[in-house]
């Protein structure tokens, strides 16, 4: 069963995820949040798998309260805009994905299990054209000695997320099977202490790895 907690400042916008999410037979609702601060609070006392986080609340607002989350739950970020300028913060202060708020019940659904099985939630297209317009905000450079962890073969894995390309096309790219592919990712977040994909897309810019405008 996947725990939910929704983060929305608008009660109607809560119910109506609320009685999406619970009808479905793998998933349940189990707190509910007006604000940020809320919701940090909610999910330290009942650790739910995954957040719905409303990124502009008044007072303590999405992108610091999924700074300021406890380990454990992923959190989608739900904007009115796809190109919020507040999204690829929230991206580097650990959130999984986002979402905007007109997504279809089904996509929804599905993005909830995406990010619960500890997948990101950022689909190509999505990934080049967010992170490239944004990742020239970065406030804090990357040490060069991060990346020093990494075997030549990881960094070029990581080269090729930051790209936005899937396992399956990293495979393709680079004549190994998407199950070899898929273990270099997983070393290169265990290695850099990323939480998840969306993650390593953020690292890789921000190391110069995969510039802004790079397609």
């Amino acid at each position: 069963m996947i725990r939910l907690l929704l983060a929305d400042d608008q009660a109607l916008v809560r119910a109506g995820f609320r009685a999406l999410l619970d009808a479905q037979p793998d998933m349940t609702v189990v707190a509910e949040a007006a604000d940020g601060a809320e919701a940090v609070r909610l999910s330290a006392e009942h650790r739910p798998d995954v957040v719905l986080m409303d990124i502009r609340m008044p007072g303590t607002d999405g992108l610091t309260a999924t700074r300021r989350m406890p380990e454990g739950p992923r959190v989608i970020i739900l904007t009115t805009f796809e190109l919020d300028e507040y999204v690829f913060e929230a991206l580097r202060g650990g959130a999984s994905g986002f979402l905007v708020k007109d997504t279809e019940p089904a996509e929804l659904i599905q993005a909830v299990r995406v990010v619960a099985a500890g997948e990101a939630l950022l689909s190509p297209s999505v990934t080049r054209r967010l992170i490239a317009e944004y990742a020239s905000r970065a406030k804090e450079p990357l040490a060069t000695e991060t990346l020093r962890q990494l075997t030549e073969r990881e960094r070029e894995v990581l080269t090729l997320v930051g790209a936005g390309m899937t396992n399956d096309e990293i495979a393709a790219k680079l004549f190994m099977s998407p199950a070899t592919a898929k273990t270099h990712v997983s070393r290169a977040m265990m290695k850099l202490g990323a939480r998840d994909r969306a993650q390593l897309v953020v690292i890789a810019y921000e190391s110069g790895l995969v510039r802004p405008g790079w397609v």
